[in-house]
């Protein structure tokens, strides 16, 4: 009897490395669709609350924020590299908002606004993607989106303030937060005491709720959904609406429309750099979120192809009345938890909370803007990594210098500049330890071979031996200028050659190859011979392109051998010979080709 075989793997297509949940339909299963099922449903009975409420820290009218919860989660699903991964109006993405449009809009084109600022972060993200630029993100430092998260929940408690108290808003639409904040609270203004009463009792709701899940192991309580229920039944059970509670109004119980967003290009003008930093703070938010999903799954991510689903959902989103999104710390983590297995989990959450918008939109009108308020402060405390921000503080001053930046310019400047700041102080700090290069000192041990010199060790002034670590490209010129100095204030009278170990030298372009050459060439002037040794064969072949290799010459040039030391230890030889030294065994230097004798005695 044979053994029967497993049916070989289909192909891979285009069409299902770009669209990755097409991909998983291909070993799709009965238990696959039910956990997916399962866990769309609970994502979107917290996504419709959030969803309302996020438009609200946006200034939008909440249906934008359930159309963004619809269209965004259902794109961002298609081509998601993360399986778990839900995108759609988040806590950042949305203050954000609020501070890029709300100086060049009125209340009449705010929703317009917002829509052309989500074409324009789509736009962007998907130029990200097409340039391949995603392994940059490696270069942004976590503390950038842990720095922002922190000051961003410091500005949403502190506007959410107004809304908890009911107290209204003053100051004009160019003025700064700080300024609005202390126009609208000083002199102490007036609350109004049904409108805290219910922020407050939300407040403890939802903390109820949720001490009560953890009591009796009940993960899957949708306590937000309930905590916006009850309190649309109070308002409209005691008539609060009509004694100054204000509510979130009437909600269309309408899907959106396909329309192409009205391309203004003097707001475009105006909003080009606040696009800028809301398409980099949504990709790293999504792709950090996405790492932290994949450390518990195991799963292998292409961030490349995240890039593309964020690029993707916010500009189909603009095409249905979205405004900018990204992905979801709250629901992909609710989505995780509640067993998801594939991308299809986030388009069964859009469905629902589609369905949902359809059927119940007309009995939203009583949620008073004071629960979703209290929501909004209970999120902005969770979304705080607490532990990540003392260890980051722990760590190093490169970390906690990045997330005051980046903190602190979210509340006194604003806080799509706070995340150009954050990137730009990483690349500052990151561009100097990228480019900087290693020197080491080696000795030989009489045998041929070499190992780090330490201070007790005697240096053969005759042959010096030496290794450069790092990258030979231009942001590393002071550093490769620096140790060749080095090396050559280190050969003195009496040295006749020296060895230049390069096996961890990389990616040497015209700056980093010129600055070599010109090291040769003084070298060359002093009499002292250079050998190169441990080259890589990529680096041989930029050798050759250059020229360099002739100038220098073959025979001084030591390719890297698949064995220990092999490329050095003929180096070494060399190097013996051409200081007149003999080895101390013989048979070493049988190790040197017949070639490379004849050239050396030639030499």
């Amino acid at each position: 009897m044979y053994a029967s075989r497993a049916p070989a793997p289909l192909p891979k297509s285009a069409i299902y490395r770009f669209v990755p949940a097409l991909d998983s339909l291909r070993d799709y299963s009965l238990s696959k669709f039910r956990a997916d099922i399962f866990a769309g449903v609970t994502v979107a009975a917290v996504a419709v609350p959030q969803a309302m409420a996020y438009a609200l820290i946006a200034g939008l009218p909440v249906e934008i924020g359930l159309y963004t919860a619809i269209v965004m989660t259902f794109f961002g699903a298609l081509f998601d590299s993360s399986k778990q991964l839900i995108n759609g109006p988040t806590n950042a993405i949305s203050i954000a908002t609020l501070s890029i449009i709300a100086p060049i809009t009125t209340p009449d084109n705010v929703a317009a606004t917002a829509v052309l600022l989500a074409f324009m972060v789509g736009v962007i993200q998907l130029g990200i993607f097409s340039l391949r630029l995603g392994d940059l993100s490696r270069y942004i430092s976590h503390s950038v989106i842990i720095g922002f998260t922190t000051g961003a929940s410091a500005l949403l408690v502190l506007d959410q303030l107004k809304n908890l108290t009911g107290v209204p808003s003053q100051g004009g639409v160019h003025d700064g937060f700080i300024s609005k904040f202390y126009q609208t609270w000083v002199p102490f203004p007036t609350i109004h005491a049904d409108t805290l009463k219910i922020g407050l009792v939300t407040i403890a709701f939802v903390l109820g709720v949720r001490w009560l899940k953890k009591r009796l192991n009940l993960s899957l309580l949708p306590d937000l959904l309930l905590a916006v229920i009850a309190s649309g039944i109070w308002v409209a059970s005691a008539g609060l609406d009509e004694a100054g509670v204000k509510v979130i109004g009437k909600i269309p119980n309408h899907l959106p429309s396909f329309a192409v967003p009205d391309l203004n290009w003097e707001t475009m003008r105006k909003m080009s750099s606040g696009a800028l930093a809301l398409a980099l703070l949504g990709c790293l938010e999504a792709i950090s979120m996405a790492k932290a999903i994949a450390a518990h799954t195991r799963q292998r991510l292409d961030v490349n192809q995240q890039l593309l689903s964020e690029g993707v959902a916010n500009f189909m989103g603009s095409c249905f009345q979205c405004y900018p999104g990204s992905g979801s710390l709250t629901r992909s983590a609710i989505n995780h938890q509640a067993g998801a297995v594939t991308q299809w989990s986030g388009v069964v959450s859009a469905i629902f909370v589609a369905t949902t918008m359809v059927l119940f939109a007309p009995m939203a009108r009583y949620v008073p803007r004071a629960a979703l308020a209290g929501i909004l402060i209970i999120t902005a405390f969770k979304m705080v990594e607490w532990r990540s921000l003392a260890y980051h503080f722990k760590v190093s001053r490169f970390d906690a210098a990045i997330i005051l930046a980046t903190s602190i310019s979210a509340v006194a400047v604003s806080i799509e500049f706070c995340v150009l700041i954050g990137v730009l102080i990483s690349f500052v700090m990151a561009v100097p330890r990228v480019g900087k290069v290693l020197l080491t000192e080696f000795v030989e041990d009489g045998t041929g071979y070499v190992h780090e010199r330490l201070p007790s060790d005697p240096r053969n002034d005759r042959v010096l031996v030496f290794g450069l670590e790092g990258e030979l490209f231009f942001a590393a010129a002071t550093s490769l200028e620096s140790q060749l100095a080095h090396i050559e204030s280190a050969a003195n009278d009496s040295t006749a050659v020296v060895v230049l170990r390069l096996k961890r030298a990389r990616n040497p372009d015209a700056v980093g190859l010129s600055l070599i050459e010109e090291f040769l060439s003084d070298m060359k002037e002093r009499g002292i011979v250079v050998l190169l040794c441990g080259v890589r064969e990529s680096l041989k072949v930029v050798l050759d392109k250059a020229g360099t290799s002739d100038r220098v010459g073959n025979e001084h040039i030591f390719v890297e051998q698949p064995v220990r030391q092999t490329s050095t230890h003929q180096a070494l030889l060399l190097a013996r010979e051409l200081v007149g030294e003999r080895p101390k065994d013989a048979t070493q230097f049988q190790a040197v080709p017949r070639w490379l004798r004849n050239a050396a005695v030639g030499s």
